[in-house]
């Protein structure tokens, strides 16, 4: 098994080693990919040093079986018939893909066998937010249908890369010592503050992460339902926040959710409100599971219910779910 990293230098690409190691994920070598920027940078990955590579159009990746690449959208188009060519599965982590009919949109809980229906060679790792979304939602949707999804969603600053969450510790260091305040990677300044605004405006009033939100679900629930998003850049440093309220075909009790969620694939209840036990990203940074608690019948709609989840998007959000696809395939391969 040889597997390769494209956009290693990335909080995404960093996380993939982290992960690969963790989960003792199976392979014989690793090949790393970057830009001019981080090609001959050393990493260590198992006690082996391993030089990144410059990604080229070349034959770099004969050989290659699984390539996580995590290098923006438009390295993703560029790169695809190179990376793939000789056979290797791309498990794209960028836009690039997402909602191309004939590329496979998988989070393994939920859709683990739309991996293996891959006309390119392609499988895409959906939005963050998404991910951790429809993790929670599949546990209802076994109970009753999902006929809407109201979502509001708490997104913490390494969502827009690591140099983001170096620029929230900077702001607050600024701040606290009476400094002008450095804002580069977002549009107002985040700390002691949060942002309305995720990704650019569309012209129907909803962001692009808002519209993924709704498109994303669809494609990886095979389903109907409507999601309304409002997506909200907060100043929690690392794992995002999602309040969630669905509207269900039947009424579903908050006992029935909360064994759903407590059986559920990837997820962990977490929900004691008199203890004030409810997940919180401070807490569940670094953390693999979807936590859920704050599990409560709506009061204005009988098939209403509400609930709160936290997931490390970093993690779950990109490069654990990436790696659980390819635990997958390896695993039906040797089935």
């Amino acid at each position: 098994m040889k597997v390769a990293i494209v956009g290693v230098s990335g909080a995404v690409g960093q996380e993939f080693l982290r992960v690969l190691d963790e989960r003792n994920f199976p392979m014989d070598e690793l090949v790393l990919f970057g830009s001019k920027r981080s090609a001959g940078t050393m990493y260590t990955f198992r006690g082996k040093q391993i030089e990144v590579k410059l990604l080229q159009h070349n034959d770099d990746f004969k050989g290659i079986d699984i390539a996580f690449t995590s290098a923006g959208a438009g390295t993703s188009k560029e790169f695809a018939d190179t990376i793939t060519k000789f056979g290797a599965v791309m498990i794209d982590n960028s836009s690039a893909f997402r909602m191309d009919n004939d590329v496979p949109l998988v989070v393994p809980e939920v859709n683990a066998a739309d991996a293996l229906e891959r006309p390119h060679g392609i499988i895409a790792n959906p939005n963050c937010t998404t991910i951790q979304m429809v993790v929670a939602l599949e546990a209802i949707e076994k109970l009753s249908h999902i006929k809407k999804v109201h979502v509001s969603t708490y997104q913490a600053a390494s969502g827009a890369g690591a140099a983001a969450m170096d620029e929230l510790y900077e702001q607050y260091r600024q701040i606290l010592a009476n400094e002008p305040v450095t804002i580069e990677k977002f549009a107002y300044q985040l700390a002691f503050n949060l942002i309305p605004q995720v990704d650019v405006f569309t012209e129907n009033g909803y962001t692009k992460e808002e519209m993924k939100m709704y498109n994303e679900t669809r494609k990886i629930m095979h389903s109907d339902v409507k999601v309304s998003a409002t997506c909200v850049r907060v100043p929690a440093l690392r794992a995002h926040s999602e309040s969630i309220w669905v509207e269900t075909e039947r009424p579903i009790s908050v006992e029935e959710a909360r064994e759903a969620f407590a059986n559920g694939d990837g997820l962990i209840l977490q929900d004691n409100p008199a203890e004030k036990d409810y997940p919180m990203p401070l807490f569940i940074a670094g953390k693999d599971p979807v936590y859920v608690g704050r599990i409560r019948k709506d009061l204005s709609n009988e098939n209403g219910l509400t609930f709160w989840i936290v997931s490390d998007q970093i993690k779950k959000g990109a490069a654990l779910n990436a790696v659980q696809i390819a635990e997958y395939l390896i695993k039906v391969k040797n089935a």
